[in-house]
């Protein structure tokens, strides 16, 4: 119901995401989500502070990477978040060859930080708090397939503990009506996105898709942590020069 491929997708764009929005109520609709039955906490085990690093790498999963990788734009301390795949070959690791959901590959998002300004377990709490609903099983919203999937791809053993520890955390104090689904995946590498992907959030705020399941995450981030928002996004093509 998205685009799927480069030459004629943005001719039917506009049907697509029309449908995408009709059938959101249906998709979406209540009963159909696991809602969070109390403010979501952020982990309890974090990555030691203090650290000399003043880069590390993020790989998150949560649906379509358009806005997954706009609110992670959005957040104080990132240099960069680019969409592309991760779990798969980079054979593979094409647009429309991973949207047929037997490539391995989900549908991600690479995001450079500065650890000093934003650590690893509070890029964790937004993904947890706006960015996906963790107990949905390889679909987000109107999404469906293991393309996207909720999962997360830890760079480091501390990531993979510290994610480990965090998914565990929520299901023990029952955060939300459902267990979590998000997968902690081994690490095959990340490969970019084609760049009509890139800064789609930015480009097209007003397009039906991005308004109905996109710009609320992004509202959310504003509304749930102030601290760590910022209004100018950190934008791929600009980082390119473009």
């Amino acid at each position: 119901m998205r685009l799927t491929s480069k030459a004629r997708g943005f001719a039917a764009l506009t049907v697509c995401l029309a449908l995408a929005v009709g059938l959101f109520a249906v998709l979406d609709g209540p009963g159909s989500r696991a809602t969070a039955s109390a403010t979501i906490p952020g982990p309890v085990l974090d990555e030691p502070a203090g650290s000399s690093v003043t880069s590390e790498t993020a790989v998150l999963a949560g649906g379509c990477f358009w806005g997954v990788q706009g609110v992670y734009q959005h957040v104080k301390g990132v240099s960069s978040a680019v969409s592309g795949y991760a779990g798969g070959d980079a054979s593979t690791a094409q647009y429309e060859t991973v949207g047929s959901g037997t490539t391995g590959h989900a549908e991600s998002v690479r995001i450079t930080f500065d650890p000093r300004q934003v650590s690893y377990g509070q890029l964790l709490h937004i993904f947890f708090s706006v960015v996906n609903d963790p107990t949905e099983l390889n679909r987000q919203g109107p999404d469906v397939g293991t393309q996207y999937r909720s999962a997360i791809f830890p760079q480091n053993d501390v990531q993979k503990r510290v994610a480990d520890a965090y998914i565990a955390q929520l299901n023990q104090a029952k955060v939300f009506d459902a267990a979590i689904v998000t997968r902690t995946d081994r690490d095959s590498g990340f490969f970019p996105a084609e760049d009509y992907h890139q800064d789609y959030l930015n480009s097209n705020p007003s397009a039906p898709y991005i308004a109905a399941n996109d710009m609320p995450k992004l509202d959310g981030l504003r509304q749930m942590f102030p601290e760590l928002y910022r209004e100018q996004p950190v934008l791929v093509h600009a980082l390119n020069g473009r």
